[in-house]
């Protein structure tokens, strides 16, 4: 490995100021430095040999330079996010996961060389060296989970983030996804020899405001809109969303925030101190409020709960009545197109339903039953 000849420059004028950064640690006396890293102890080092001195430590010295030279913004959540993609400690006053296990610099070199994997959702990154033979510059590489293992020759490539806003409008059948932290993520791509702030901007197409959120949930200042103080200050067609029942804001968590729906995981309840009974889910980052599609899908419940329970008669089978509920569990899990057409065993199967509808269904297309009296 060789090293920039400027990093010596820029570290040596850093060490007026003292650095202190990922075991490194370079500071100026009077007459001399003091060198330390974590394999060597604190050394006086005249500063005509400095060179060679920190030519010993030169993992330590390009990786100084990456991260204050060139990705810099201490305390912003690209820098953190971009230390989490290589294992590295994140430099800021919060506690790491303790859920992780971060690498020193000479364990992330060695990774480095042939990339460090991450999943971020649906999306696999790999962080590497942008050349082995002069390490320090890092590239980032995206693409779907699906094609982590999959010939980079085989997928679209792109190197431009604002590719990914087209990616991340449609799924696999074309169409449209109005949550983009929706599991529906299409797969067949992948961005290559992103730089850093390339793959922060990239991610902020495919998972909007995900990066940030995450980063101040680390820091412990996300702020979390609950659902009755979000559903209190809509207005216009959406101001009736405040009357929907208590019980029936657990049902809507249920039926839109769990992870087969959203990757994002629920921080908000229905208000402090009054927790919704279904969990949050498991995924990377926190959803700190109820979202758009959340909030439109309460309008149309809200509505349907105002109406008054009414008891119908119906004439069905015992195969039929438990066929119905077969048919709302395939639709609600989305298995719909999994079921084969020779699969007749399965209540949801097409000539099943269409059998069904043929028999107890009216020429409208209305179940055929009276309201009891």
């Amino acid at each position: 490995m060789s090293i920039d000849p400027t990093h010596f420059e820029h570290v040596r004028e850093a060490a007026a100021d003292g650095v202190d950064f990922d075991g490194l640690s370079l500071q100026r006396g009077d007459e001399a430095f003091v060198l330390e890293t974590p394999e060597t102890s604190a050394t006086r080092v005249d500063p005509s040999d400095l060179a060679d001195a920190l030519a010993s430590c030169e993992a330590y010295v390009s990786n100084w330079a990456y991260w204050q030279r060139t990705v810099g913004g201490e305390g912003t959540a690209r820098r953190a996010f971009l230390r989490w993609c290589e294992r590295a400690p994140i430099d800021e006053d919060v506690a790491d996961d303790p859920t992780e296990d971060p690498l020193t610099v000479p364990e992330r070199y060695e990774a480095l060389r042939d990339g460090i994997d991450r999943e971020w959702g649906q999306l696999a990154i790999t962080t590497r060296f942008l050349d082995v033979d002069a390490a320090g510059e890092r590239a980032y590489d995206l693409w779907h989970v699906d094609d982590a293992d999959a010939d980079v020759a085989d997928l679209e490539v792109y190197d431009d983030p604002r590719e990914a806003r087209d990616i991340a409008t449609h799924d696999a059948d074309g169409r449209y996804r109005p949550l983009k932290t929706a599991p529906t993520l299409r797969s067949g791509w992948a961005f290559t020899g992103l730089s850093g702030a390339e793959l922060v901007e990239t991610i902020g197409f495919l998972y909007p405001a995900t990066i940030a959120n995450w980063h101040r949930e680390r820091r412990g200042t996300l702020d979390i809109d609950h659902w009755r103080e979000t559903a209190e200050r809509q207005t216009g067609i959406y101001e009736l969303i405040d009357e929907l029942p208590r019980e029936a804001v657990d049902w809507l968590a249920e039926a839109c925030c769990v992870d087969s729906q959203c990757l994002r995981r629920r921080e908000w309840e229905y208000e402090e101190g009054d927790d919704l009974a279904v969990d949050g889910g498991d995924g990377a980052f926190p959803c700190r409020e109820p979202c758009s599609l959340v909030i439109a899908a309460a309008r149309k419940w809200t509505i349907l709960e105002n109406e008054t329970e009414r008891t119908y008669e119906l004439e069905l089978t015992k195969s039929e009545f438990n066929q119905l509920a077969e048919l709302v569990d395939a639709v609600a899990d989305g298995r719909i197109d999994e079921i084969r057409e020779a699969d007749l065993e399965d209540g949801a199967n097409r000539f099943r339903a269409r059998y069904l509808r043929a028999k107890r269904f009216d020429e409208d297309g209305r179940l055929e039953g009276r309201e009891r009296e």
